[in-house]
């Protein structure tokens, strides 16, 4: 079982914050995998948030995916 480490609105108002900023992002993958990459927060939606990575690809995750832990963000 996982553990809940915030709150939901903690999250997403941290995550608003860091809109529009370069982060490192640990990216948990599943089965021992865990993607390492340096991508900026594009935009803000109600329940996901997507990325640009630096090869310009987007990505998209939910909020849930950091509060459970797959996705763990350092400034």
């Amino acid at each position: 079982m996982r553990k809940i480490l915030r709150e939901f609105d903690d999250v997403k108002k941290r995550i608003t914050e860091l809109r529009g900023q370069s982060v490192l992002m640990n990216i948990n993958r599943g089965r021992k995998k865990i993607d390492t990459i340096n991508a900026t927060i594009k935009d803000i939606y109600p329940s996901v948030f997507t990325i640009k990575t630096q090869d310009e690809k987007l990505q998209t995750f939910s909020y849930f995916d950091v509060l459970c832990g797959d996705v763990e963000l350092i400034i």
